[in-house]
């Protein structure tokens, strides 16, 4: 009976043998072996840096699908995904740094699973927004009717008085999807009419937007969400899935970044796409679209970092640009026994160059670069 009244509260089925497995092909976003995983001080692995200049990865350690956030105190705070450490899980990591190059993990921004996902372990890819007060932190998990995180993925918001955390699950979930369409949630406040807005989307799904309340805790009454980004639907064709949403404003634009297609295992194609509209529910062109270009890549793979992706963007103390993501090191050795290098994906962080409107990355820098002003 107590099944039975989650499921309904929540909207997941209960015959999950009869809904079809659609994604059955997508892996998990958890990055590391649970088997065995080497023992991991306060401070993580840092860049290379020489003076003046840095190396990527800037944070060597599994730390998937990054947001950052610059708090009053001075610092900045990184969110990712869940990851094992030291054999314990971490819901949601989070880490601070005073000039995004030497990070000190914090620990576990969700130590308490909500009470509608205590069996599960799927807590993926947070975005954290501060209101002048309140700390806001949207992500998504498996509710505990669902099991499986490929069908029933919810996403989910807490709350919390500190950029570090702890942070409380408001107690239930936003919104729960057949599959995994209800992923990479990004908070986003409308700076030309104060509206608060919400972007998520995956599951080869189109990403989409919708206003919050004015307590950020719930969608606006009247409101309804808009599609923006579509994946690629030809046969063969690129993205045939798009996610991992982050927005910006810069000069006359709002700039939609996007991730697509697989994110991991060793044919992963992930990459971060682009595109632009002068509202923030746009509509959005994408870069292939304004430029007749066969996709809208503005960062992809090299010979050493694949599937870099799922970004967030940050200015450093100059007011410059840097998108800071998640890629995998394909030159690095496993570790221990049995590690899935294809599953450990690490902080890379690269200056965007501004050309004709447009923000270009190229590849992940392999060489020192000029430090971000601190």
């Amino acid at each position: 009976m107590k099944a039975e009244v989650k499921a309904a509260r929540f909207g997941c089925p209960l015959e999950l043998e009869t809904v079809p497995l659609i994604y059955k092909h997508v892996p998990m976003r958890t990055a590391v072996n649970p088997s065995a995983h080497p023992l991991a001080s306060a401070s993580a692995p840092q860049s290379r840096v020489l003076e003046g200049f840095y190396s990527n990865p800037v944070l060597d350690s599994d730390f998937p699908d990054p947001t950052i956030l610059y708090a009053p105190d001075g610092f900045y705070y990184a969110y990712a995904t869940q990851t094992l450490r030291d054999g314990n899980w971490i819901n949601v990591q989070v880490a601070r740094s005073a000039d995004l190059l030497h990070w000190e993990h914090l620990g576990d921004a969700l130590p308490e699973k909500p009470e509608w996902a205590e069996t599960t372990q799927d807590f993926w890819a947070p975005s954290v927004i501060f209101d002048g007060s309140t700390y806001f932190m949207y992500y998504s998990a498996t509710p505990d009717v669902c099991h499986v995180h490929e069908r029933g993925h919810a996403l989910a918001v807490a709350t919390s008085e500190s950029p570090a955390g702890p942070f409380v699950d408001m107690g239930m979930p936003l919104l729960l999807g057949a599959g995994f369409e209800f992923i990479d949630p990004m908070a986003f406040d409308d700076p030309l009419t104060g509206r608060h807005l919400l972007y998520w989307g995956s599951g080869f799904q189109p990403i989409k937007v919708q206003e919050l309340s004015s307590d950020r805790l719930s969608f606006a009454p009247g409101s309804s969400p808009i599609d923006l980004i579509w994946p690629n639907g030809r046969e063969g064709g690129f993205p045939r899935l798009v996610e991992a949403s982050w927005v910006i404003q810069h000069e006359d634009y709002f700039y939609l970044f996007y991730s697509g297609d697989n994110c991991c295992g060793p044919q992963a194609e992930y990459g971060v796409m682009v595109a632009r509209s002068q509202s923030p529910t746009g509509p959005f062109e994408t870069l292939e679209q304004a430029r007749g270009v066969p996709h809208s890549l503005m960062l992809f793979k090299s010979e050493r970092w694949l599937a870099p992706g799922h970004n967030c963007i940050v200015k450093d103390k100059a007011g410059e640009d840097w998108i800071v993501y998640h890629a995998i090191d394909v030159q690095r050795a496993p570790q221990y026994d049995g590690e899935d290098i294809y599953s450990r994906r690490v902080l890379l962080m690269d200056r965007i160059q501004w050309r004709d409107g447009w923000p270009h990355v190229g590849t992940p820098s392999d060489t020192p670069q000029r430090m971000p002003s601190a």
